[in-house]
């Protein structure tokens, strides 16, 4: 939300709240907290008794906070861990919720071998496990072929059309129906779909899940692939395969996944996943930084080309697509990033 939009807003902002708690508007304790890659701004409230709670404020015109909300009920219903709703405003864009603090969960990760980064690693797959076996897809969006495909033509669109200037590859559309196809091919559960560490707060030591506004019902991999194949940790594949085939076994256990899925045909639709949301990020950090004027997103594309490059090589096939990325999008990445004066960010 660009500076003045946010300072025009605090004053609304602030007399809605004060009126929810029947405070002085003047006399509130309230403090920017954050703000996302979208337009929306997180504020502290400190409440006269020293109890704090957080607002949302998402102009309705920019970010329509319903889903949210929605959701946001529907999961506390069910059991799952999500910031309660104190109050809302629609129609002004204000939401006032639980504080969950300043711990998101990549603060707890000390490197890819660390145990501890792994031990969280298995309790937010556990997450992913009780997200899907309590909270029912049926009033969400599809993740259907349309959508998927939209965001698969992020890639060629900004990241190589508008920041690099290259045509699409070869192997493009035969890689992206197979992609799609794949998704598709999978069982239908709730999917987060951001469930990366940043998303993920730690209270008292439980995982809280926020940010879930685009929830979709969708592959049952998704999820599992936005952890592992995250912003801030590169797994190696054994380590990879290892949680896979766990979470296949849970799955299986649990009634999502029927036990006719081998090992083999799971591991191919978790990494043709892991494919999609790596090339889909790519056009997305492009478009936050030409279209939408956002810094830093540059810097994390060749983490990401590491992802699409770890998942692509558990893929059979795609052989003229994986030769073009190392001979032709790698080099031209990297000489791009240097002509901008940009660092590299979990670079490969």
């Amino acid at each position: 939300m660009p500076e003045a939009d946010a300072l025009a807003r605090q004053t609304p902002l602030r007399h809605w709240i004060a009126q929810c708690h029947g405070l002085d508007p003047q006399a509130l304790d309230l403090r920017l907290a954050a703000g996302d890659a979208s337009f929306r701004r997180y504020y502290r409230l400190t409440l006269p008794d020293g109890a704090t709670r957080m607002l949302m404020d998402a102009p309705p015109d920019r970010e329509d906070s319903t889903p949210f909300v929605a959701i946001d009920r529907a999961w506390e219903a069910a059991g799952l861990p999500v910031p309660h709703l104190h109050a809302v405003d629609l129609e002004a864009g204000f939401l006032e919720l639980d504080d969950l603090g300043d711990t998101p969960l990549q603060t707890r990760f000390d490197g890819e071998r660390d145990p501890a980064t792994l031990a969280w690693h298995e309790g937010a797959m556990a997450l992913i496990h009780e997200l899907q076996n309590r909270a029912s897809p049926d009033a969400l969006p599809a993740y259907d072929a349309a959508l998927l495909g939209r965001e698969l033509d992020l890639f060629p669109e900004w990241c190589l059309s508008r920041w690099l200037d290259v045509a699409p590859p070869p192997g493009w559309n035969a890689l992206r129906d197979a992609l799609i196809a794949s998704a598709l091919d999978q069982p239908v559960v709730t999917v987060h779909r951001d469930f990366d560490a940043m998303n993920l707060m730690v209270v008292d030591e439980a995982l809280y899940l926020i940010d879930f506004q685009d929830a979709v019902a969708g592959p049952i991999s998704y999820d599992l692939i936005s952890l592992l194949h995250g912003r801030y940790c590169r797994f190696d594949a054994a380590r990879r395969a290892e949680w896979i085939e766990g979470f296949r076994q849970r799955a299986i256990a649990d009634g999502r996944l029927d036990a006719g899925v081998s090992s083999e045909t799971f591991r191919a639709r978790v990494a043709a996943m892991a494919a999609q949301r790596a090339l889909k990020v790519l056009g997305i950090f492009c478009r936050l930084t030409l279209r939408d004027h956002r810094d830093g997103y540059l810097a994390r594309l060749p983490h990401f080309l590491a992802h699409l490059e770890d998942a692509l090589a558990e893929l059979d096939g795609h052989d003229a697509f994986r030769a073009w990325l190392a001979d032709v999008f790698r080099p031209a990445m990297a000489a791009k990033l240097d002509e901008d004066g940009i660092d590299r960010e979990g670079a490969a």
